[in-house]
């Protein structure tokens, strides 16, 4: 073998190991899971989508804080209300855009929707509860959905009985809105 066939062979190695090897180490670290895949968003994603309609079609195309008021409305729910609230003051002049919504069946705490009238903010939608047991059965009363204005709730965040824990994770539904709005010239 001469030299020149040597080099050319060295070279052609050269060249698939520079362009081959980064490829199947990427596909082994895909496989095996060795980082965090992608994900901006900080709530869970509910798939498929929840569809709320039937409870807002009435109301104009916004982004929506919503939670589904429960027949006690104990830390957690009072955190809830707290968090949306507060969630939608801290997007400034993006306000016009959003709204924070409670949905309110016959068997939601009465003791608390009467306090809810005084509220100028909170955006109070009466279903049945049948209607909101279908769509939100699967995740539990203690969630913040994140709508968007097709009225398809998108995102789920749990809600804690802890009051700091409820603002911290008020701060992952914050920038999960601004986010979205961002990105999104409806609403």
């Amino acid at each position: 073998m001469t030299k020149q066939t040597y080099t050319k062979r060295l070279t052609f190695f050269g060249v698939l190991v520079a362009f081959v090897v980064p490829v199947l180490i990427a596909k082994v670290a895909l496989d095996n899971n060795w980082f965090n895949r992608g994900s901006t968003n900080n709530g869970e994603l509910i798939q498929p989508v929840v569809d709320f309609s039937a409870a807002l079609d009435q109301q104009p195309p916004k982004w929506r804080l919503v939670y589904r008021i429960p027949s006690r409305c104990e830390a957690s729910c009072q955190n809830a209300i707290y968090s949306i609230q507060q969630v939608w003051l801290a997007l400034g002049r993006e306000t016009d855009r959003a709204q924070a919504t409670l949905i309110v069946t016959e068997t939601s705490d009465p003791e608390v929707v009467s306090k809810l009238d005084s509220h100028s903010r909170l955006k109070i939608v009466n279903t049945n509860r049948a209607t909101a047991d279908k769509r939100l059965k699967q995740y539990g009363d203690n969630s913040v959905y994140l709508v968007d204005t097709l009225n398809q709730a998108m995102l789920r965040y749990a809600v804690s009985a802890d009051r700091e824990e409820a603002v911290l994770n008020s701060r992952d539904i914050l920038a999960d809105v601004k986010k979205l709005m961002k990105l999104s010239r409806i609403g």
